[in-house]
C-alpha cells in the first residue's frame, strides 16, 4: 500500500496547510519582536542533544536507523543476506512518499514554531514589564481557603523524597518534548495521527506564547521564594537558579536568552496532550495509564516547585483541549459520541491501528 489518494492528499493538506501557517505567523512575530526590541533571533539550546537545529535531525536519523536496522536483525534472525532485503522491504512499504513528507514538514515546522516560542518568550520582559503575579497568588490563596497551595501541598507530600521524585518527572519533560514528535512522526501506523500530533503540538506551543503576553507573570517559585526554601535541594533547583540567572542577564547585561514567563502552564498543557494523544491513538492500557500518571505528576510538580499558579495549570488544560480538537478536525478525525477514541477518515501507509 501506498497510502496516497486523492482522498488523503486533501485531509493531509488541510492539516500540513495549518501547521505551515502556524510556523510562518509565528516565523513573523518573533521576528517583528526582534526588531523592535533590537535583539537577534537565535537557536536557543535546552537538551541532551544541543540546539533544536541540530536535534530534531538527529533524533529524526536516529528513528530511521532504529526503524530499519534492528529489525531487519530480528527478522533475519542474524543472517545478514536477509537484512537488505528487509531493509528495502521495510523502506518500500513504511517509507512512503506520504511519510517522508510527514517527518520533514512536521520537523521543520516544529522546529521554527518551537524556536520562535523560545525567543518571544525571552523578549517578553523586553516587551512589557506588566506582571500579574498577585493577581493570581490572590486567586491561588482564595482557591485554597486562604493558605497557599505549595504549602498545602508541601505539609502534604513532605520536602524530601517527593522532591527529588517530582523533580525527575519534571525535568524529564524537556528532552522528552523532541523525543515525542519523532516518535509520533516516523512510527505513528496511520499517518493522519502523525499530522494529528506535530499540528497539535504546533498549535499548543503558539497558544502558549500568546498566553504569555496576555497575562505575564514570573511564577510563585520566584516572586513568593521564601515559600520553597524548605524543598530539598533538587535537579529543579538547580533549573531554577539558572533560570533567575539567566533573567537577570537579558534585563542588566548582556545574556542572549531567558525562558521565564509563567501564564499558561505548558508543562501541563504539552503533557496532557501526550496522554490524549496516547488515550486516542495508542492500543496499550499499560502506555495509557503510564502517561496520564506522568500527566498528574507534572501539574503536581508544577504547583509543589513554584513554577506555576492554579490558573496556570487550567490554562494548560484549555490549550491542550483546544489544541487536540482543532488539529484532530484538521488531520481527518472522526470522534466517536463518547469521547474515549477516534476513527481516522484516512488510509494508512501500513496497518491501521485496531480501535
Amino acid at each position: 500500500m501506498t497510502g496516497h489518494t486523492p482522498y488523503t492528499d486533501g485531509v493531509y493538506r488541510r492539516a500540513w496547510t495549518l501547521l505551515v501557517v502556524n510556523a510562518a505567523l509565528m516565523l513573523l512575530w518573533a521576528a517583528i519582536t526582534a526588531w523592535s526590541v533590537g535583539r537577534p533571533l537565535i537557536d536557543p539550546e535546552g537538551s541532551f542533544l544541543g540546539p533544536a537545529m541540530v536535534r530534531l535531525p538527529i533524533l529524526c536519523f536516529g528513528a530511521l536507523f532504529l526503524d530499519l536496522v534492528p529489525r531487519a536483525i530480528w527478522l533475519s534472525r542474524g543472517r545478514v543476506g536477509r537484512m537488505p532485503e528487509l531493509i528495502r522491504d521495510r523502506w518500500r512499504t513504511h517509507w512512503t512518499r506520504d511519510r517522508i513528507t510527514l517527518v520533514l514538514l512536521g520537523i521543520v515546522c516544529f522546529y521554527v514554531i518551537y524556536v520562535c516560542y523560545r525567543n518571544l518568550k525571552s523578549f517578553l520582559p523586553l516587551v512589557s514589564d506588566r506582571m500579574y503575579d498577585r493577581e493570581l497568588h490572590t486567586l491561588d490563596r482564595i482557591l485554597f481557603f486562604d493558605h497557599n497551595p505549595a504549602t498545602v501541598f508541601h505539609d502534604i507530600l513532605g520536602t524530601d523524597l517527593v522532591a527529588h521524585v517530582l523533580s525527575s518527572f519534571y525535568l524529564l519533560f524537556i528532552p522528552m518534548v523532541a523525543i515525542m514528535v519523532t516518535v509520533w512522526l516516523v512510527w505513528s501506523r496511520n499517518l493522519s495521527y502523525g499530522w494529528w500530533f506535530v499540528t497539535s503540538q504546533g498549535i499548543a506551543w503558539t497558544l502558549g506564547t500568546i498566553s504569555y503576553y496576555a497575562l505575564p507573570t514570573i511564577g510563585p517559585g520566584l516572586e513568593y521564594d521564601w515559600l520553597y526554601r524548605d524543598l530539598a535541594h533538587t535537579g529543579t533547583s538547580d533549573l531554577i537558579a539558572s533560570l533567575v540567572n539567566a533573567r537577570h542577564h537579558v534585563l542588566w547585561s548582556d545574556g542572549q536568552a531567558q525562558t521565564v514567563a509563567g501564564f499558561a502552564s505548558l508543562h501541563t498543557g504539552i503533557g496532557l496532550l501526550w496522554a490524549l494523544m496516547v488515550q486516542f491513538t495508542v492500543q496499550s492500557r499499560i502506555i495509557r495509564i503510564a502517561f496520564w500518571i506522568n500527566f498528574g505528576l507534572i501539574v503536581v510538580a508544577t504547583i509543589y516547585f513554584g513554577w506555576h499558579y492554579i490558573a496556570d495549570d487550567i490554562a494548560g488544560v484549555a490549550i491542550a483541549l483546544v489544541s487536540f480538537y482543532l488539529g484532530g478536525i484538521a488531520s481527518g478525525q472522526k470522534f466517536d459520541r463518547h469521547g474515549l477514541s477516534s476513527h481516522p477518515t484516512t488510509t494508512t501507509s501500513q496497518v491501521p491501528v485496531d480501535r
